[in-house]
């Protein structure tokens, strides 16, 4: 999908994944499937459609219970995941790694919020690493778990990355999910962040209200400040 395709206006920001059945999830979840039960073009007085996917497809808000808290997807308020965030770009060769403090010091610096300085609460990391959400790409690039009480001390209290994980793909023990827990950090994955300058904007992403769910799909846009 091209990245004039992305955007909805010259206002709003489109960062979410396109959904389909090409759509890569992670390996042995279930991926995007459509059955269509009745179809206008086959002389149905209307089409209706059966969705079937893992609600952590695509561009997706993990809730606590996914990884080890006890708050699910409809719990979370709608505040925490929509207002004011800062957009960074992960720099140096992280491909393959975890990113830390350092691959983010430069572009903080010149967003003017470097060393302590106070964060927006929510931080989007631009990685670069998970290209297209097609191809599934082993090496994506993850979180340093050092980093995610880096950026809570300095308010971040929302995390998104442009890849499906916080934590690397092999990972079992999950540490930067583990330090989210620990600090109540939301975490929002799956973002398409390639086409964003990093800076300033306002973050509008919306959960569904999925009761009991540990994930939610989310359309996530952007709108500069």
């Amino acid at each position: 999908m091209s990245d004039r395709g992305a955007r909805a206006s010259s206002d709003l920001i489109d960062v979410s994944t396109p959904l389909s059945a090409r759509t890569v999830v992670f390996p042995g979840d279930s991926p995007l499937s459509r059955e269509v039960l009745m179809d206008h073009a086959r002389g149905d007085h209307l089409t209706l459609s059966t969705l079937r996917t893992t609600v952590h497809v695509g561009t997706h808000l993990d809730a606590p219970s996914h990884y080890g808290g006890t708050r699910t997807i409809e719990s979370i308020p709608l505040e925490r995941t929509c207002g004011e965030c800062l957009v960074v770009a992960c720099g140096g060769e992280v491909l393959g790694r975890r990113a830390s403090r350092a691959n983010l010091a430069q572009s903080l610096e010149s967003l003017g919020v470097g060393g302590a300085a106070r964060l927006p609460p929510r931080v989007l990391i631009a990685t670069g690493s998970f290209p297209d959400p097609f191809r599934w790409t082993e090496g994506f690039t993850a979180l340093e778990p050092e980093l995610v009480d880096h950026l809570a001390d300095r308010g971040a209290t929302l995390l998104g990355v442009d890849v499906p994980s916080v934590d690397c793909a092999d990972s079992k023990d999950l540490p930067s999910h583990a330090r989210c827990l620990a600090r109540g950090v939301l975490i929002l994955e799956g973002l398409r962040l390639g086409h964003v300058v990093p800076g300033r904007y306002e973050l509008l992403c919306l959960p569904l209200l999925l009761e009991g769910f540990d994930a939610s799909p989310v359309r996530a846009a952007l709108r500069p400040l």
